[in-house]
């Protein structure tokens, strides 16, 4: 399996919490292919509506910096796992500018999908979605918006299947590890 993981954290976790390390471990273990981007290490710009991509450069966003490249990889995984702190509910701006500049990857045009109107995919395969949010104390509303918003983002992707798991900072590597493990046999990739 091909696993790009987007991660969106503001700054290195101490050593014994490098949630990166813990989930690339995770899925080496069943000897996947997983990459890394360090989102706060490039130069992703942030979308700005203007729909070119759409209409100029099908497919192909028009801003021309380190997203481009990410865009491709983004496609052409089987899983993409967002990893960021929870923030009132949402991602990292990292997280954030990234995803939203993966607008390209779908059409401009509508289809009917559970009784909503949303884009219809640009592409015959899409990557699954893991959303992982860190926390440190969070309340229930901001579980409950961060879980809907990896679920939506699933929608909007055409994501196969889309789950969501939540890491405590105060829980410990075997935790993390058994929430991975969890995510992996529920889903089944």
């Amino acid at each position: 399996m091909k696993i790009l993981l987007l991660d969106g954290t503001e700054k290195i976790e101490n050593s014994n919490n490098n949630y990166s390390k813990i989930i690339e471990a995770q899925f080496q273990k069943r000897e996947d292919e997983i990459e890394t981007i360090i989102l706060r290490d490039k130069n992703i710009n942030s979308c700005i509506g203007c729909f070119n991509c759409w209409v100029k450069t099908p497919g192909i966003c028009v801003i021309k910096d380190e997203a481009q490249e990410l865009a491709g990889k983004f496609i052409n995984s089987d899983l993409v796992i967002y990893l960021t702190p929870i923030i009132f509910g949402g991602y990292s701006f990292q997280l954030k500018k990234a995803v939203d500049r993966m607008l390209p990857l779908i059409s401009p045009f509508f289809q009917k999908i559970n009784g909503e109107i949303h884009h219809k995919g640009r592409y015959k395969k899409y990557p699954i979605i893991l959303g992982i949010g860190v926390a440190d104390n969070i309340a229930d509303n901001e579980v409950k918006i961060f879980r809907k918003l990896v679920e939506r983002n699933g929608i909007n992707f055409h994501s196969k299947n889309d789950n969501s798991i939540i890491i405590m900072k105060k829980e410990n590597k075997e935790e993390i590890e058994n929430k991975i493990n969890n995510f992996i046999d529920k889903v089944g990739v």
